[in-house]
Parts: structure tokens; C-alpha cells; sequence
């Protein structure tokens, strides 16, 4: 797994117009996490949720989930369910890779349903950074324009959200804040308000 989550980060660096072992350095002595994950069946699935509608905090996660499916994203307004494959994994884009990102790349909201019948597993695959790396967008210096068609103004665009280490947004997310939908903007929000009390 970790082989594979170098080629994808490969793959965003190029996409982003940065050196392709930009973020494969960033994440080299990060501390990834695999978990299985096991929802039984339920006599009222329509009404709980395996897991409930959310983003991830983490920058990548992938996910290989068995046959039975569950695995809900949204888009265009309304939940799509995305059909298991043996032979392949799902890629989702955390918020941690968001702000990496500076909102180019946007976290994917989803949730696990649950059924009547049988039960569900999955194995997922966390992408994380060191504790104390420092998350922030690559500098403009460190872009290049291999591949990538970039307008000057982008190339000088607005940092989106500051900077933040991983475990500031762990921290978070399990003493202030259930990790959802809006979980990166409500950290930032406390970022900030933690700033302007400090003395």
C-alpha cells in the first residue's frame, strides 16, 4: 500500500505542475495507518448509518471494500454508491491534502450504508504526514510548467489556508470536533481564534 500511495502522489505532484517526488518527500517519514473495518447487518439499515457523512482529516485514503458495497459518495447533489471491484481501489482526497493543495484537489464527501442481510468489510489505507510536518501548499518556485498549463495569477494566488501541522488537526478533530463536512473550515476557525487570544 505504501508503494501504491507513492505512485498516486506521483501522479497529483505532476497534476499540480510540482516535481513529481514533491509530496512523495513530504510523506517519507510520515506515519500511515492501515484498519480493517466491519459493519454487520442491521434489521433497520434505512435508518443508521455505518459511518455517517464526512470528509476525511487525512491527505489520502485508500480503500478496497469486498462485494457486498456500501461505500456512498456525493456529488451533483445526491449520494452515488460506488460499486466494488475485485480488482481495484478507491481513492479518496483528505482535507489534509486540500490544504496541501491550496483547495486545487477537493476532499471527497461520503459515508458507509449499512444492510439487512450481510455483513460488510473493508480494508482502508491512511495517508498521513509526521506528526509535526508543517502543511502548507508548495511554494511557487517549487512549481513547474511540465504538462501543466498555469496563468501567472495562479502562480501568485492566495494561500487558502494557513499553516498547520497534522497533529494540530488530530488534536482537533478528537477533543473539539467530530470530523464531517465542514471540519477543515471549522479547524481554521479555530486557528485563528487560538491566534488572536494568544498573548
Amino acid at each position: 500500500m505504501n508503494n501504491l500511495s507513492q505512485v498516486i502522489l506521483e501522479l497529483l505532484a505532476i497534476s499540480l505542475g510540482v516535481d513529481r517526488l514533491y509530496y512523495c518527500k513530504f510523506f517519507e517519514d510520515g506515519r500511515s495507518v492501515m484498519r480493517g473495518n466491519n459493519y454487520p447487518p442491521c434489521r433497520n439499515a434505512g435508518l443508521t448509518f455505518g459511518t455517517g457523512p464526512h470528509s476525511d482529516p487525512n491527505s489520502l485514503t485508500i480503500l478496497h471494500q469486498d462485494q457486498v458495497g456500501g461505500l456512498e459518495i456525493f456529488s451533483d447533489n445526491k449520494w452515488r454508491a460506488i460499486k466494488p471491484r475485485r480488482d481495484a481501489f478507491v481513492v479518496n482526497i483528505g482535507d489534509t491534502f486540500m490544504a496541501l493543495s491550496n483547495g486545487r484537489y477537493k476532499s471527497c464527501l461520503h459515508r458507509a450504508v449499512v444492510n439487512k442481510e450481510r455483513v460488510r468489510r473493508s480494508i482502508v489505507f491512511f495517508v498521513n504526514p509526521k506528526d509535526d510536518k508543517i502543511v502548507r501548499p508548495p511554494p511557487p518556485q517549487k512549481r513547474k510548467d511540465i504538462n501543466v498549463i498555469m496563468k501567472k495569477e495562479e502562480e501568485e494566488e492566495e494561500r487558502v489556508y494557513p499553516d498547520f501541522t497534522w497533529l494540530d488537526l488530530q488534536e482537533f478533530t478528537q477533543n473539539h470536533y467530530r470530523a464531517d463536512t465542514t471540519t477543515l473550515q471549522n479547524f481554521v476557525h479555530w486557528l485563528s481564534s487560538n491566534k488572536q487570544t494568544q498573548p
